[in-house]
């Protein structure tokens, strides 16, 4: 049989599928079968699945001065493995019936007190595969400064403490040569502004045909 390539779908058939745990995070149990590279159909599998809808993140990014701002803010299901306050993107959850556009520019304003128009997609993918459908939808957002209007650090009433910080562009990579980045998407949003920066691309460029502004 001829192999259907890597982007072709093959059959699944869900025979069952059920809330296990429904929270602020949401555990799905599916039977599920799907159809082998060989034509053949798996045997039922049961799954778990973490749901908690698409997110958003955004590097911030002061192409004038070189310098990028990030969050810092403590992550407990980081605390036993360390090291619990996460230096990373601003990010966030998408809600209900919200665009990630305009998601992302409310996690820009709460978390940094940065008021931005114009957010340029840089990728989506997903986070953890193997046990959560949670997609990342990441952007790069330049600003000049004149677009901040008040000192972020979260919401109060979400009990939310965000340090804001900016780093110049060889801060940002010796924080991430160094490993002291460990946030995956913070990883991919500053591997793309380097490769961007050594390609000798406009950032705002990349992904979108037009300038970020």
């Amino acid at each position: 049989m001829a192999d259907k390539g890597p982007k072709a779908m093959r059959k699944v058939q869900i025979e069952s599928k059920k809330r296990l745990f429904d929270d602020f995070m949401k555990i799905d149990e599916a039977v599920v079968r799907f159809e082998r590279f060989d034509g053949t159909m798996s045997p039922p599998l049961r799954r778990l699945n973490l749901e908690r809808g698409d997110s958003v993140a955004a590097l911030i990014l002061n192409r004038r001065t070189r310098r990028v701002t990030l969050v810092n803010q403590f992550r407990f299901p980081t605390y036993e493995k360390g090291p619990g306050w996460i230096m990373e993107v601003v990010a966030g959850i998408v809600d209900s019936h919200e665009a990630p556009e305009n998601a992302v520019r409310r996690e820009i304003l709460e978390e940094t007190g940065y008021r931005v128009s114009a957010v340029a997609q840089i990728s989506t993918f997903y986070l953890s595969p193997g046990g959560s459908s949670e997609r990342i939808i990441l952007y790069c957002a330049e600003v000049d400064g004149s677009e901040r209007i008040s000192k972020g650090g979260g919401v109060a009433s979400e009990d939310e403490d965000v340090d804001v910080l900016e780093l110049s562009y060889q801060e940002a990579w010796e924080a991430l040569d160094s490993g002291k980045i460990v946030d995956a998407k913070t990883i991919i949003a500053l591997n793309w502004l380097r490769d961007s920066i050594g390609g000798q691309h406009d950032p705002s460029d990349r992904h979108t045909g037009g300038s970020v502004s």
